[in-house]
């Protein structure tokens, strides 16, 4: 199967699970792979043949503005959105980073990942 990535969008966000975080907002970092089939595409060189990466851009975008307690519940929103409008992919794997969490040490990041194949 291939794969089409977007790899280090930055967003600021105020996503958390306390109460400060929510206020403050922070930057979060967001990776994000889906696997289709590729072979129209490079047989045609026609943009309809492929998962336009300029949408899956505007997905996690729109996700990343809606404010969350938990990036599990972020990625969980892209998984289902990617899914609903791009019929074509087969699996989605999407990376969430936060940078300088609240945990009372130092950390560069948190990091969840999930990845769904459709069923």
């Amino acid at each position: 199967m291939d794969k089409i990535a977007l790899e280090g969008m930055e967003f600021f966000a105020y996503h958390g699970f306390y109460e400060e975080e929510q206020k403050i907002g922070n930057k979060y970092g967001v990776d994000i792979e889906v696997k289709t089939n590729l072979e129209k595409a490079a047989d045609e060189d026609n943009l309809a043949e492929t998962v336009n990466y300029e949408s899956l851009y505007q997905i996690v975008s729109s996700e990343m503005k809606i404010q969350s307690k938990l990036l599990e519940h972020i990625a969980g929103r892209i998984i289902k959105t990617v899914f609903e409008k791009h019929s074509d992919v087969e699996s989605i794997l999407v990376k969430i980073k936060k940078f300088n969490p609240p945990i009372g040490g130092v950390c560069y990041a948190s990091v969840i990942t999930m990845e769904r194949n459709r069923s």
